[in-house]
Formats: C-alpha cells, structure tokens, sequence
C-alpha cells in the first residue's frame, strides 16, 4: 500500500487517532482513559487495534509509523 492509498481512506478511526494524539503526550493509559471517559482496557484495544492495522509490534513503532503517514503531529 503507497501514500496515496491512505490517503483515500482513513486508517484510523476517530477513536484510535484520539488515543494515539493523547500517546504522542506522553500520557498513561489511566490518563487517557480519564479524559476520554472510556476503561483503560478499551484503551488498550484501540491501540492494539491501530497497531494491528499499521502492521507493527509496538506503540513507539505505531507512533512513528502514523508521524510518517501524517496522521498524527507533535
């Protein structure tokens, strides 16, 4: 898949991108839980979800990986 393939649809979705905008933070799982008002196991979901999508093994490889794409910005 290229650049122009994420382009046409979002990878993410809303949910998985607020978390990750909330990881880039540097925010806990019970901080981002918190704030969105969710169990920090859904918290853990969507980001086991995302990294499942981006077809990588760990938050840091997921974070970069969305840095590159532009889905996410510091």
């Amino acid at each position: 898949m290229n650049n122009e393939d994420y382009n046409t649809k979002q990878l993410l979705t809303k949910r998985e991108k607020e978390v990750f905008e909330l990881l880039v933070q540097d925010r806990t799982t019970k901080e981002i839980a918190e704030e969105l008002f969710i169990s920090e196991k859904t918290v853990r979901n969507h980001i086991s979800n995302a990294m499942q999508k981006l077809g990588v093994k760990g938050r840091s490889q997921a974070v970069v990986e969305l840095l590159r794409m532009g889905e996410l910005k510091l």
